[in-house]
C-alpha cells in the first residue's frame, strides 16, 4: 500500500467516526428532553387589596395657611394561598395588587379648601406604601379641633384568572371604590388681616410714622399679642420702633398700631415694602406667630431746594447785600429753615447766614447775604455753594443737598460808576472847593463894602 492510499483510508475512517459521534449527541439531547419535566407555573387561589390611609409627618395645621398635605396610601393585602405545578400558565397580575389607583380628597365640612384634583398614583402592590400630596388652604376663620377628611380611593384588581388550554389565561378584573377617613387637626390660632395703612410725613432722608390697622379675622383669641414691623430686604424704609403691644386680640377685633420709620436719602418717591406679623399665645399656651403680611409704604421725595431768581450782581471792589430766592421743590414742609452761603475768593462775607422760616412745598423764601468783592475779581459769573438747614415734621435737624448760587462779579454802572471813578471824583472835589472859595471871596467883598 502506498503512502497516498494509506492517507485516504485514514481520512475516510475519521469521517465515519465524526458522523457517528453527531448521531449519538443528537440522540442524547432528545433523551434528555424527553425525560425533563415541564416547567411549573403559579396560580393564586385567594387575596385582594386592602388599603388604608394616614397623614405623613405632623398632623397639626394653622388657619390662614396653604399647605401640601402629604398622605400615605398603604396596601396591606396578602395572598394567602397559591398553587405551583406544571401545566399552569403564570398570571401577569397578582390579586392583592391595587391597579390604576386614583385618590380624591374631600373637605366634607372641614375648614379647608382643596385646590388639587384627583391624583393618579399607579399600582400599589401588597405590602407597599405610596405617597400622594394635595394642595390645601386652611380657612382663615377655621375653628380649632380635629376633623375627619374623607379620602375616596378608586382602583382595579384581579378578581379571577381562568386558564384556557395549556397556553392562555382569561383574566377578570373588578373595579372598587372605597371611602377612607384621615384625621386633620386645626390648631388654635389667630389670623392677621391688614385693613388700612396711613403714612405720616414719610419722605426720603427723614423720619415719619406709619399707622397700620390690624384685624384678627380668625376664630380664636391671641393672648399677649405683639405687632412686629420689620424691614423687607434692602428696602430704604427702616423701622425705628418695630414692636407695639396689643394684649388680648379677640376674633374680629381691630387694632391701630403706630410705628416710627426712617427713610434713606437715596429713596425715590414710590411705594416700598415692609413686613408685619403678630406674635401671641394660643389657647393651648403655645407661642405662635401669624404668617408674615407684606405691606407697601408710600414714600415722598426728599426736601430739596433750588435757586430761582436771576444771579445777583456783586460790584468789584465793594461791599453790598445780595439776595438769593430759594424754592422748596420737595414733597414736605421745611420748618425753621436757615440758609448758609460759602464765600470763597474773590468773595468774603461778614454775615453768611439768613433765616428763612417755614417753607412749604412749592413756596419760596429770600435770603440776604452781605458780600464783599475784592478789587482783583474778574468780571464773570461765579458759582458759590449754599445749603439750608431745617427741621422735619418730627423736629429732626436736616441739611439739604448743596445748592449752587450764581453771582455776577462786575464793574459799577450808572451813578455808581461815576462815583467810583477817582478822576471824576477829583474834578468834582476841585469844582466844589473852587466854588466854595469863590463864594467865600464874594461874601468877604460884599461885607467890606
Amino acid at each position: 500500500m502506498t503512502k497516498q492510499m494509506f492517507s485516504e483510508t485514514k481520512i475516510r475512517d475519521f469521517q465515519q467516526i465524526s458522523r457517528l459521534s453527531c448521531i449519538m449527541l443528537i440522540g442524547l439531547c432528545l433523551a434528555v428532553l424527553c425525560t425533563t419535566p415541564a416547567m411549573a407555573g403559579t396560580k393564586y387561589l385567594s387575596g385582594e387589596p386592602n388599603l388604608s390611609i394616614a397623614i405623613s409627618g405632623l398632623n397639626e395645621f394653622t388657619p390662614g395657611t396653604t399647605i401640601e398635605l402629604p398622605v400615605l396610601i398603604e396596601n396591606s393585602g396578602l395572598n394567602h394561598m397559591k398553587m405551583v405545578q406544571s401545566g399552569i400558565v403564570d398570571r401577569d397580575d397578582i390579586p392583592s395588587t391595587a391597579k390604576m389607583v386614583r385618590v380624591t380628597l374631600l373637605p366634607d365640612g372641614a375648614p379647608i379648601l382643596v385646590k388639587s384634583d384627583t391624583q393618579m398614583i399607579g399600582d400599589i402592590a401588597g405590602s407597599e406604601t405610596k405617597p400622594v400630596k394635595f394642595q390645601v388652604r386652611v380657612k382663615d376663620d377655621g375653628q380649632a379641633g380635629t376633623y375627619n377628611l374623607p379620602v375616596q380611593v378608586e382602583y382595579t384588581y384581579l378578581a379571577a384568572a381562568e386558564q384556557v388550554g395549556t397556553d392562555s389565561v382569561v383574566n377578570r378584573y373588578n373595579n372598587r371604590k372605597v371611602n377612607l377617613n384621615v384625621p386633620f387637626i386645626v390648631k388654635s390660632a389667630i389670623n392677621l388681616d391688614v385693613v388700612k395703612i396711613t403714612p405720616e410725613d414719610i419722605n426720603a432722608g427723614g423720619e415719619g410714622f406709619v399707622s397700620i390697622v390690624l384685624k384678627n379675622s380668625g376664630a380664636d383669641t391671641g393672648r399677649n399679642a405683639i405687632a412686629k414691623l420689620s424691614r423687607f430686604g434692602n428696602s430704604p424704609v427702616v423701622p425705628v420702633d418695630s414692636t407695639v403691644y396689643i394684649g388680648d386680640f379677640e376674633p374680629g377685633q381691630e387694632f391701630n398700631a403706630k410705628f416710627k420709620v426712617s427713610v434713606t436719602r437715596d429713596a425715590e418717591p414710590q411705594e416700598y415694602p415692609l413686613e408685619v406679623l403678630i406674635s401671641y399665645q394660643n389657647a393651648d399656651g403655645e407661642d405662635m406667630e401669624t404668617p408674615t403680611a407684606k405691606i407697601g409704604i408710600p414714600v415722598g421725595g426728599k426736601i430739596k431746594f433750588t435757586m430761582v431768581n436771576e444771579p445777583p450782581k456783586a460790584v468789584i471792589g465793594s461791599k453790598q447785600v445780595i439776595e438769593v430766592e430759594y424754592r422748596n421743590d420737595g414733597d414736605a414742609t421745611a420748618y425753621s429753615s436757615e440758609a448758609r452761603i460759602s464765600a470763597v475768593d474773590p468773595f468774603s462775607s461778614d454775615d453768611d447766614l439768613a433765616y428763612l422760616g417755614d417753607i412749604k412745598p412749592g413756596e419760596t423764601a429770600v435770603a440776604k447775604f452781605k458780600m464783599t468783592t475784592t478789587k482783583d475779581a474778574i468780571e464773570k459769573i461765579y458759582g458759590l455753594d449754599s445749603e439750608i438747614r431745617y427741621r422735619d415734621a418730627l423736629d429732626n435737624s436736616q441739611i439739604s443737598d448743596t445748592i449752587k448760587v450764581q453771582v455776577i462779579a462786575g464793574k459799577p454802572d450808572g451813578m455808581a460808576a461815576l462815583l467810583s471813578n477817582p478822576i471824576l471824583i477829583a474834578i468834582v472835589l476841585i469844582l466844589i472847593i473852587g466854588g466854595a472859595y469863590r463864594y467865600h471871596i464874594t461874601r468877604r467883598k460884599s461885607g467890606s463894602v
